[in-house]
């Protein structure tokens, strides 16, 4: 009975995972390839903006954050 109801907690957490995913890129405006940086935790316009995948950054509070063009 224990394992049924860990494997449930299991499901639900990954279901409010997906579902905050999500919503967080239906916040992304349309927008070019390229021209917006993905972090892990937002977004940022690019600049410059570039090919799709390369390596970009955004300013955060603490600094640059490390995020992927998309």
């Amino acid at each position: 009975m224990r394992s049924l109801k860990f494997r449930f907690a299991i499901l639900l957490v990954c279901s409010v995972l997906a579902a905050l995913t999500r919503s967080a890129l239906a916040q992304v405006p349309p927008h070019q390839p390229g021209t917006i940086c993905f972090t892990p935790t937002f977004w940022c316009w690019a600049n410059p903006p570039g090919p799709p995948g390369f390596p970009c950054g955004c300013p955060g509070p603490y600094g640059f954050v490390a995020g992927v063009l998309g």
